[in-house]
């Protein structure tokens, strides 16, 4: 595993700063700061910054209704996230995407889609486009639980896998799709089982430990690179909060469930251990939550100040010139 000290804890800062953000945008959505509906991301922090780590500014992911952590893990700037999120012109979809819907090409962020498995075959497309190319470019989609089983995922890892695209399918098991345990919704005891029906690599890690996300991606990487084909991967994890932040939402996970989870979290489990390896200090971690707290209040001042979209621009961007 191919990790420096200096970016491990960059790693860690990163999913610091996606904690903090998500905790921020939960907090203004409630306060009616921040329209349409808000999926919170705290939880799950690993996968998208173990995975994202691995990957080179022109390597492209697309991410899901849940997916600002896959946005800031792949280097998108908080003041255009948190503008988009609040309606305003400065955002990255000028205001008239929100919370689901950021994307940025320049980092390889082809976007979020509100549809279930909606992302997969986009992305399969972006792999073709990469193989055409021949660039050793490489494709991820991030998706959960509940995509595994649509039509889509299966149709687009068939076609990959028969055509070798450099494609890498990350599940997010998170144990629920909305209120749907997935052990009444899929048939095999992993999703990374279903890989066998199309003779690709199935992998199942711990989607806690941002480390070992890391070291099962960088071999799917690899293996994409080369011209080998895709790789299916399984993060098992969990998010801390309901399936949206709107208030009343129904929560049917036992509050037991919940709280063991809690105490399996990412972040705090990768601070312990870059603690122990002398890697970070207290003081060093209490700096960097500091200076990432201060990132985000710039953030929501930037947004605040920005302009809403005027009424002319409606249409704009929606049809070709």
């Amino acid at each position: 595993m191919s990790l420096t000290p200096e970016k491990q804890v960059e790693m860690l800062r990163t999913m610091q700063t996606i904690r903090r953000f998500e905790e921020r945008a939960s907090d203004d959505f409630q306060a009616g700061a921040i329209y349409g509906v808000v999926h919170c991301y705290i939880g799950q922090e690993a996968v998208a910054v173990g995975v994202c780590a691995t990957l080179n500014r022109d390597d492209q992911i697309i991410s899901t209704h849940r997916g600002h952590g896959h946005c800031i893990a792949k280097g998108a700037d908080l003041n255009r996230m948190m503008a988009e999120l609040y309606g305003k012109q400065t955002g990255y979809c000028k205001g008239k995407g929100g919370s689901m819907h950021i994307a940025d090409f320049g980092i390889g962020m082809l976007g979020a889609n509100g549809i279930v498995a909606g992302g997969i075959p986009i992305l399969t497309g972006a792999g073709l486009a990469a193989q055409i190319e021949g660039k050793g470019r490489v494709a991820v989609s991030f998706f959960g639980d509940g995509a595994a089983s649509a039509g889509p995922f299966h149709e687009s890892i068939n076609i990959a896998a028969l055509w070798k695209l450099p494609v890498i399918y990350v599940c997010e098991n998170n144990s629920y799709g909305v209120n749907m345990p997935v052990a009444e919704a899929v048939a095999v005891k992993d999703v990374a089982d279903r890989a066998t029906a199309y003779g690709i690599p199935g992998v199942v890690v711990d989607g806690n430990d941002v480390l070992a996300v890391y070291e099962v991606a960088e071999a799917a990487v690899k293996r994409a690179r080369a011209g080998q084909g895709p790789t299916l991967i399984e993060c098992k994890t969990y998010r801390w909060r309901g399936h949206t932040e709107i208030t009343g939402t129904p929560d049917r996970r036992p509050p037991e469930e919940v709280e063991e989870w809690k105490q399996r979290d990412p972040i705090a489990r990768f601070a312990t251990r870059l603690k122990e390896r002398s890697l970070l200090t207290e003081d060093g971690w209490k700096k960097m939550d500091e200076e990432i707290l201060k990132s985000i209040e710039d953030a929501v001042a930037f947004a605040q100040a920005s302009p809403f979209p005027g009424l002319d621009t409606a249409v704009a961007d929606v049809f070709a010139d």
